[in-house]
């Protein structure tokens, strides 16, 4: 039987004591899939299938899915990109490998942007299955792709749901992560122990995510993914003046990158920064953070 912990912090989490004395540390992430995806005119056996046309085609390749992920390299990162420069936002590009190798131009410009390229997987697929070779050779090739376009090996980890029940410990063993995300059960970074070595997990979210204009059709628009997003700030902030949280929200080039959503970024944008006492972050800044104000005792 494998271990869970249900009770977390027990309703008294730590002070994170944010740079600034900020109530919320907000976390963006942009997910960078495309040309990591399941495709039959890649070669694969294929296509993916989650995307905003009901019809998928199987056994012969599909251009219209193929062009749907193509919008979110050609357009939408240019969009995204501008957005945040134009807020001077910071966030973690997380960067499925396959993609940094066929469009290294974009890893290399988040990069000279000041944002984090950390690592989402060689492909865009769950790790559920892989052997433990395999998965070790993903993660070896995942690295290699973000160090050879950046110039930085990446020090975050996120798997395309679900993880496998050894992918944490092969991050550890590789030795250059220091976090990863593949949790969605807190408002906060924790630790855990993974052998001899204590690694921080930065717990992401769903919910915040503009993901829900498929998955789930929850957003008709710009409007509610923003009016959602700054609820959740809205009310982190209110709890951070006794208790300061973080706030994870996942965006993806060809989701947000639409001209019709991207208005959502700009107003959650904003508003974060009109409203004050948020400490907008790269993960690999929130997760250092949090390795520095809470050493391992000896």
């Amino acid at each position: 039987m494998i271990s869970r912990d249900l009770l977390g912090y027990r309703g008294s989490s730590p002070d994170p004591h944010w740079p600034g004395g900020a109530r919320v540390a907000v976390s963006f992430v942009v997910n960078f899939e495309e040309g990591a995806e399941y495709s039959i005119a890649d070669g694969d056996n294929e296509n993916e299938a989650v995307y905003e046309i009901d019809q998928r085609l199987v056994g012969r390749p599909d251009p219209a899915i193929d062009s749907h992920f193509e919008y979110g390299s050609r357009a939408g990162w240019w969009r995204i990109m501008d957005v945040l420069e134009h807020h001077g936002a910071a966030a973690t590009v997380s960067a499925s490998g396959r993609a940094v190798e066929r469009s290294p131009i974009l890893a290399a410009d988040a990069a000279r942007r000041g944002h984090e390229v950390s690592a989402h997987g060689w492909r865009w697929e769950s790790h559920d299955g892989l052997d433990e070779a395999t998965e070790r050779e993903r993660i070896a090739l995942t690295v290699a792709a973000i160090r050879q376009a950046t110039g930085t090996r990446p020090v975050g980890w996120h798997t395309r749901s679900p993880a496998s029940y050894n992918t944490r410990r092969l991050l550890v063993e590789e030795g250059g992560f220091i976090y990863d995300s593949d949790a969605y059960n807190d408002d906060l970074p924790y630790f855990v122990r993974v052998g001899e070595r204590r690694h921080v997990v930065l717990p992401y979210a769903f919910d915040t995510n503009d993901m829900q204009f498929f998955h789930t059709q929850r957003f008709r628009g710009a409007a509610d993914f923003a009016e959602y997003v700054t609820d959740a700030f809205d009310w982190l902030h209110r709890e951070g003046a006794h208790q300061p949280k973080m706030l994870s929200v996942g965006l993806h080039l060809r989701m947000i990158g639409r001209p019709g959503r991207i208005g959502a970024l700009d107003r959650i944008l904003g508003h974060i920064t009109q409203k004050g006492d948020a400490w907008i972050a790269r993960r690999m800044d929130i997760a250092r953070h949090w390795l520095a104000l809470f050493p391992e005792e000896t």
